[in-house]
């Protein structure tokens, strides 16, 4: 039977609650963490208030814990500059404070635009400041587990799928709108290969690593599916709740990056026009062989993304 630990999980979004929930059905004592100590949505979890920003309040928090996951997610862009870095900080002093293993849920920005199927060991080469910034934070991680002050580990998922994603996906904000009718207007090319991760498939993979020190010191994939498009995704997720497909219009990355040069959020998104302007395909195998985690069926992902986010 596996030992009993405690985890503290920073966010309470769709990531955060899966993974609180992964953890807490595995039997372990978990609580989350929020600004405002809003629920965490998984019942016999609680939520405590407190800025995770200030390395004091939040070792009160995490002091006897096992693990510190970083499940956090500042949805502008145009504060990460801001946000992150004393964030970051915090999280990594706090565990180099009490010894818990810092496991940050990530994104695949600092890889940058790449021409193949993505795996671990890619170099974080991005040259956008979100990329940047992103590698920074787990170099800084790296750096302090190699130098044996920390245990670091981070898991990198793509563009989320799953319930309660809402505005935070490329599909599922589509589908209030879409589910009555109307069409919608997709980044770049609707219909190339593109990989989506369940959000409860990126819980599984965090509390998968948490506990594991043979996972500590590296970059795993949150186990995803077989690469799919925007199109089909946001057809599925319809036809899962029994809506139709729709028009799909497509809004051309070079308008989102002349619209930047008067709107600072349209212009982040600018930066990212890659991730819709040629496959973006995960390769997540390592994750399943070694962890021995399979992704959630596809017609699953589907119905949670559509019953999830009307």
């Amino acid at each position: 039977m596996e030992q009993t630990r405690r985890a503290v999980v920073v966010g309470a979004g769709p990531v955060g609650r899966e993974a609180a929930r992964v953890l807490t059905e595995a039997g372990h004592s978990v609580t989350v963490v929020t600004r405002s100590g809003r629920s965490s949505g998984v019942d016999g979890v609680p939520a405590v208030a407190a800025d995770a920003s200030d390395p004091v309040a939040l070792a009160a928090v995490v002091d006897g814990a096992d693990a510190l996951l970083n499940c956090a997610n500042p949805t502008d862009y145009t504060q990460w500059e801001q946000v992150w870095p004393p964030l970051a900080a915090s999280l990594l002093s706090t565990a180099e404070r009490t010894g818990a293993t810092l496991v940050t849920a990530a994104s695949l920005y600092p890889y940058g635009p790449v021409d193949v199927p993505m795996t671990p060991d890619l170099p974080d080469v991005a040259t956008d400041h979100k990329g940047r910034l992103r590698a920074r934070m787990w170099a800084d991680a790296k750096a302090a587990h190699d130098e044996g002050r920390v245990h670091a580990v981070e898991v990198r998922a793509s563009d989320y799928l799953g319930a309660g994603v809402g505005q935070n996906g490329h599909v599922s904000r589509h589908i209030p709108s879409a589910s009555n009718g109307r069409a919608a207007w997709m980044i770049g090319d609707p219909d190339l290969p593109h990989t989506f991760t369940d959000v409860t498939d990126m819980g599984r993979t965090l509390a998968a690593v948490a506990f594991a020190p043979s996972t500590w010191g590296q970059v795993w994939h949150a186990v995803s599916a077989a690469p799919s498009s925007q199109r089909a995704a946001l057809d599925g997720a319809l036809a899962a709740v029994g809506a139709a497909s729709v028009p799909i219009r497509r809004l051309p990355v070079a308008v989102l990056r002349a619209v930047g040069l008067v709107s600072p959020m349209m212009h982040e998104l600018g930066e990212l026009g890659y991730i819709f302007t040629r496959p973006y395909v995960v390769d997540s195998s390592r994750t399943q062989s070694v962890l021995g985690l399979a992704p959630s069926p596809w017609e699953d992902t589907l119905r949670r993304t559509g019953e999830g986010n009307r």
